[in-house]
C-alpha cells in the first residue's frame, strides 16, 4: 500500500461539520480527486461523520477507534481496580525512591527489571499494557509498597485476580487493534473476519470467566459489539473488499443475500469501469511477504480457519482438516 499526504495545516475555525466539509473539498479539488474518493475512514466523531455525509462520500468508521470505544465503555465496570492501578503507577513515576526500591526488589526476586506503564486516555490498549505490566511485576510491587509504606491504596487479592482474568479477555482486542493498524497494507478485507472472530471468542468467555466483575466486563463487551457490528455484512465497502480478497471470498458471510448484493455491486462496477494497466510493485510483494511472516495464530482467526477447513474438506474429502492461519498458508476458496 502506498500512502500520500495531500495536505497538513492548522485549522483554527470552529470544527463544525460544514467547516470540515468545506476544507476537505478544498483539498480534494486542489488535487482534482473530488470525484475519485472511494472511501473516507475517520473516527466516530459526529462532526467529521456528518462532514463526509455532506460531501456524499462513502464513509467508514475506523475499526481501531470503534474497538477503543467498545473497550473503554466496558472497562467502566472495573473502574475502581483500574483507578487503583493508575494511582500506584503514578506513585512510582513520581517517586525516585520508590522506583529504585522496586528495581532492587525485582533484582532480589530474580524478576525482569520492568518499569510500570501509565495509560493514555485516548488509547484503550495503553490501559491493557498498564494492567499487563503491573501483573508481570505483581510480587515486587506488593513487596515494595509494603516496605516503604506507600501512601496509595494497595490492590486486594480479589482485585489482582480481576486484573489477571480481565487481561485474558482483553488480549484478543489488543491483537486485532495491532493487526488493523498496519500502515503498509490495506486491512479492510479482514475487518469482517476480525469482528466476527472477536465476537465469537468474547462470547466463549461468558461461560469461562469465574469472577463477577469480569463477567460484567464480558457482557458489556458482547452487548457493545452487537450494537457496533450489527449488519456489518451489508456494509458495501467491507463486503466488496472481502469477496475480492482471494483468501476469503464468500466464506466469511452468514447471509447469502449480503453476498448476492455485494456481487451485484462488483459486477456493475466492473462493467462501468475502464481497464487500467497496473505497474509492477515490488514493495507491495515484499509487504505481503512481511505480513505472512508477522501473522501469528490467534483465537480471533479460529472462526475463519474452521470454516476454511470445512470448505477444503468438503471439496477434497482426503484433505488434511488441520489448517494454519490464512496468512501462513493461503487457502483456496471458491
Amino acid at each position: 500500500m502506498v500512502s500520500c499526504l495531500l495536505d497538513c495545516f492548522e485549522f483554527s475555525d470552529r470544527h463544525t461539520s460544514e467547516n470540515l466539509a468545506e476544507e476537505l473539498l478544498k483539498v480534494a479539488k486542489e488535487w482534482d480527486v473530488q470525484n475519485k474518493v472511494v472511501c473516507c475512514v475517520t473516527d466516530n466523531a459526529a462532526n467529521i461523520t456528518k462532514a463526509i455525509k455532506i460531501l456524499k462520500w462513502t464513509h467508514h468508521p475506523c475499526l481501531a477507534h470503534t474497538i477503543n470505544l467498545v473497550v473503554r465503555d466496558a472497562l467502566k465496570v472495573m473502574k475502581p481496580a483500574v483507578d487503583k492501578v493508575k494511582a500506584i503507577v503514578e506513585f512510582f513515576h513520581t517517586s525516585t525512591t520508590a522506583t529504585h526500591k522496586l528495581k532492587s526488589t525485582q533484582q532480589q526476586m530474580g524478576m525482569p527489571e520492568l518499569k510500570l506503564k501509565q495509560e493514555c486516555i485516548t488509547r484503550w490498549n495503553s490501559t491493557f499494557h498498564m494492567l499487563k505490566r503491573i501483573l508481570e511485576s505483581k510480587d515486587a510491587v506488593i513487596s515494595t509498597l509494603a516496605v516503604i509504606n506507600a501512601p496509595v491504596d494497595p490492590l486486594s487479592h480479589e482485585e489482582w485476580e480481576v486484573l489477571q482474568e480481565a487481561c485474558t479477555v482483553l488480549e484478543p482486542f489488543e491483537q486485532v487493534t495491532v493487526e488493523i493498524s498496519a500502515d503498509k497494507r490495506v486491512t479492510a478485507s479482514k475487518m469482517l473476519i476480525l469482528c466476527k472472530g472477536l465476537q465469537r471468542v468474547t462470547a466463549e468467555h461468558q461461560t469461562r470467566v469465574t469472577i463477577g466483575k469480569v463477567k460484567e466486563l464480558v457482557d458489556a463487551l458482547c452487548a457493545s459489539m452487537d450494537r457496533k457490528f450489527h449488519r456489518m455484512e451489508y456494509n458495501a465497502v467491507l463486503c466488496k473488499t472481502t469477496i475480492l480478497d482471494p483468501r476469503f471470498k464468500k466464506l466469511v458471510f452468514n447471509d447469502n443475500r449480503a453476498v448476492d448484493e455485494a456481487l451485484q455491486r462488483i459486477t456493475a462496477a466492473a462493467r462501468s469501469s475502464q481497464p487500467t494497466p497496473l505497474p509492477g510493485n515490488q514493495e507491495g510483494e515484499e509487504a505481503e511477504e512481511d505480513e505472512q511472516k508477522e501473522q501469528q495464530a490467534s483465537a480471533v482467526w479460529r472462526f475463519f480457519e474452521e470454516r476454511a477447513s470445512r470448505d477444503t474438506t468438503r471439496r477434497n474429502p482426503s484433505a488434511d482438516p488441520t489448517l494454519m492461519s490464512p496468512f501462513a498458508r493461503e487457502v483456496q476458496i471458491h
